[in-house]
């Protein structure tokens, strides 16, 4: 009797040994499943599998630069062309440091893989062709920038937050960037007829800025014309066509550091019948924030200093 007494304890301390074995086994898997939770991240190409909050990310676009860092994060690798100089002001000041990954055209795969990312965020535009080598480095989103509207880049912003877990924080962002270019629009009249024509300049020619550009399409967004309606972003224009368009305001962003075409054609008798320089509405602005960097932070630069120059 005594023995079967030892036996049946033995057998009771042995089940409570592996159920608490069984227990804690299953707590470990719940916390590990909340450090190492999976999400889904819908994308210009499909879908990305995120593990966790990404760390070390890498920015191949500019836009994706001005969005991580109105979020509050310095990726770890960013396309900046090689040259770190091509960073706004504005976003250079809230960038930590980073690792340049070579250019936006021709990325440095080995370099990037290096880095040990956890998210890549490259442009649908530009790295297509490249995705899977990047997907192999990392998860990949690839989102509209390049040649995309101001409304198509904004749609950018909300789903790199959504990869790093800052929904709420992008919602309240947004409202507050709306709000920005809400009150400056208040300061076109509302008869403001004059059109405008945003274009990069370099020494081989003169590129517009239409309604389906960055540039423009902000400008029709804060309750101005751009001279160009038109379903192609940076059509290029000989002196003649411009004329045609006849803007009242040019905007240039010259890239390079030669003389850019206008050099050439202010030297034509054409040049004085553009109504912008007729009425002496011509100015030069920086393309980096103009042209390239296609974010919230760029987007009240361009809205605040386009509205100082036409309404001084």
């Amino acid at each position: 009797m005594l023995k079967l007494l030892f036996f049946g304890l033995a057998v009771l301390l042995i089940n409570s040994g592996c159920s608490n074995a069984a227990g804690n086994n299953k707590e470990d898997v719940q916390t590990s499943g909340e450090i190492s939770e999976v999400k889904t991240v819908a994308h210009e190409l499909g879908e990305a599998q995120i593990t966790g909050i990404p760390k070390r990310i890498v920015a191949l676009e500019y836009s994706f630069i001005d969005s991580l860092v109105t979020l509050g994060i310095t990726p770890i690798g960013i396309a900046d062309d090689n040259n770190p100089e091509s960073i706004i002001g504005p976003i250079k000041e809230k960038l930590g440091n980073y690792t340049s990954v070579g250019s936006r055209y021709e990325v440095n795969f080995e370099l990037i893989s290096s880095l040990k990312s956890d998210l890549i965020i490259g442009d649908i535009s530009r790295h297509k062709e490249v995705f899977a080598r990047l997907e192999d480095i990392a998860p990949t989103l690839l989102l509209k920038s390049h040649g995309a509207t101001y409304s198509e880049n904004l749609s950018s912003f909300p789903v790199i937050a959504e990869a790093l877990g800052k929904q709420e924080a992008a919602q309240q962002l947004l409202q507050k960037h709306q709000e920005t270019l809400d009150e400056l629009k208040k300061s076109v009249p509302e008869n403001e007829q004059r059109t405008i024509l945003p274009a990069v300049v370099n020494a081989k020619g003169f590129y517009a800025h239409t309604t389906q550009a960055y540039a423009g399409s902000l400008i029709e967004h804060i309750g101005l014309k751009d001279a160009i309606q038109s379903d192609v972003a940076y059509p290029q224009l000989t002196l003649e066509q411009l004329i045609e368009y006849n803007p009242d305001v040019l905007i240039l962003m010259k890239s390079g550091t030669e003389e850019t075409i206008v050099s050439e054609w202010s030297k034509n008798p054409l040049w004085e019948e553009v109504n912008a320089v007729k009425n002496n509405q011509v100015y030069e602005v920086d393309r980096g924030v103009w042209s390239l960097s296609r974010g919230i932070i760029s987007a009240e630069t361009i809205a605040k200093e386009l509205i100082a120059l036409l309404y001084p």
